[in-house]
């Protein structure tokens, strides 16, 4: 897995603007010519690597670059009130 395709998917997430989480087919879009399970070890790297966090909902698992949590935290806390 090069750093070229790592890179990819982080301008990829970084290029939407507005939008914290992204499903991993979202991602997927990132590298077109790569099959999907590439991918999926790609961005499981970046996960380890902490370039990625990963948000769940216990159905669904969205990814995230870091910081945004506490983004994410801040929004919850202000529907709450």
């Amino acid at each position: 897995m090069s750093d070229a395709e790592k890179k990819a998917i982080l301008d990829y997430m970084a290029s939407k603007k507005g939008k914290t989480k992204h499903y991993f087919n979202e991602l997927c879009k990132a590298l077109p010519d790569m099959k999907m399970r590439q991918v999926k070890k790609i961005i499981n790297q970046l996960v380890e690597e902490g370039s990625l966090t990963f948000w769940s909902s216990g159905s669904t698992t969205l990814y995230m670059l870091p910081g945004t949590q506490a983004d994410l935290d801040k929004e919850e806390k202000g529907r709450g009130d």
